[in-house]
């Protein structure tokens, strides 16, 4: 039966244009791969008793817009995909409730804005350490959930469901080649290049600056995602060549010119 429900989903996301789904059991929050781990509040069957499954999908932010960040363009993006994430996850709960399996979609952020996640730099639930249990990535250095396909260029949201369907398996093999670009990127150097989940060193740094920015229309910062070499979406977009992003580079002049215009427009 659970083998059909997760054809059902993977089907129905496939129709939404969603390219990354993974399932993980909600008693995998349990058994702690590493520490520090998800306490216990925060896991999925203390958020909904009913749960037996978390679904979880995924969604790209383009890495020619991300290139442009800080912008209003990139701003517009962001809140572009977490609407889709919480009308698609809305959508994926209605299916599952429709074939009688009591389901719920979890927001795709947890907390009103940045600067309440100041005082309180969490969220009710992580969608990263889902993604992270469901085989759909591992963390980096710049304490993102990295994809084979995107790297960390990528959305998570999850939805609980009493559906028990088959989970995926974490992934072993690490993506983060600790390069150490996105902490040599990071403007407030909230980066300590220790791996996660040590690495985000001045959390309140970094909320800091998402906070500037979102009073200038041109959040989140993005740095640390823009800069990171890991993800196929790289061959697409023809940027495996990291030295784009020295604006020094006379080589790719007309890309600097191209974002800076970008910058200049919409934003405070």
């Amino acid at each position: 039966m659970g083998t059909s429900v997760k054809r059902d989903i993977l089907r129905r996301c496939k129709d939404l244009d969603i390219p990354l789904v993974g399932f993980a059991s909600a008693d995998a929050w349990d058994d702690p791969p590493f520490e520090p781990w998800v306490p216990e509040e925060f896991r999925p069957k203390a958020i909904y008793p009913g749960a037996k499954t978390v679904a979880v999908i995924g969604m790209p932010v383009f890495l020619p817009i991300v290139e442009t960040t800080p912008s209003i363009y990139y701003h517009e993006l962001y809140k572009t995909v977490n609407s889709l994430l919480d009308s698609n996850a809305y959508r994926i709960a209605s299916l599952l409730n429709r074939r009688g399996y009591p389901s719920i979609p979890v927001p795709r952020d947890g907390y009103g804005s940045i600067s309440i996640l100041r005082e309180k730099p969490i969220a009710f639930f992580s969608h990263r350490h889902a993604a992270y249990l469901a085989g759909l990535g591992n963390f980096g250095v710049n304490n993102m959930l990295l994809s084979r396909e995107f790297g960390p260029r990528v959305r998570f949201t999850s939805i609980f469901t009493a559906a028990e369907i088959p989970p995926g398996k974490v992934m072993e093999e690490p993506l983060c080649i600790r390069c150490m670009r996105c902490r040599d990127a990071c403007p407030v150097h909230a980066l300590g290049g220790e791996d996660y989940p040590e690495g985000l060193t001045e959390k309140g740094a970094c909320a800091a600056r998402s906070e500037e920015l979102a009073r200038r229309f041109i959040s989140p910062c993005g740095f640390c995602i823009k800069v990171c070499p890991v993800g196929e979406d790289r061959k697409l977009y023809h940027r495996s060549e990291m030295g784009i992003y020295n604006e020094e580079d006379a080589r790719y002049e007309g890309y600097h010119r191209a974002w800076e215009h970008v910058r200049e427009y919409g934003g405070g």
